[in-house]
């Protein structure tokens, strides 16, 4: 993609169709900060990705296409270490933790390993993940491939009620 320009207001679903190689995945990661942009200038609701960072980065919930969650630790765990990443208070990561795991139905096995999940459940959990910081913008890279059709619903109608919620 070259000189990709765009407006997304509050409140709109917005993505990014294309091929394999149409560099949807390389213009996430410089909206996100990841990568410094080549030329031109990016906003998150009107901070600039490259010189106020920190600000718009405390904004966003980011979903890449590889899960970052730690197959290792529960999916309680996985929330309570993305919330102390971003500086959230003890009574406060664990009430919004406690919220999302319930929310996205996860809470039953929110003692359970991640490498324990499905794949849909991991997305799940990588999703609240990004929502712990209560985020106004959330990217998600290819949240759905290699789900079974019934997950696939259950992620389009989760951000269906996200979106609504603000």
């Amino acid at each position: 993609m070259d000189h990709v320009s765009f407006n997304i207001k509050k409140g709109e679903i917005f993505g990014f169709l294309g091929s394999n190689g149409a560099n949807k995945t390389t213009t996430i990661r410089m909206l996100t900060g990841v990568s410094r942009p080549t030329e031109g200038k990016a906003f998150i609701m009107g901070y600039n990705i490259v010189s106020q960072s920190v600000k718009a980065k405390s904004l966003m919930g980011i979903v890449s296409d590889i899960s970052n969650a730690c197959d290792e630790i529960s999916a309680w765990d996985n929330l309570i270490f993305t919330a102390k990443l971003y500086g959230i208070s003890k009574a406060k990561r664990e009430k919004r933790a406690e919220e999302l795991l319930k929310r996205f139905n996860l809470y039953d096995r929110r003692n359970d390993k991640v490498k324990e999940f499905s794949r849909g459940m991991k997305r799940r959990v990588c999703i609240a993940m990004a929502l712990v910081n209560d985020s106004k913008v959330l990217f998600l890279d290819e949240p759905t491939s290699g789900l079974d059709v019934e997950s696939i619903r259950g992620i389009h109608s989760m951000i269906r009620e996200l979106n609504k919620e603000d």
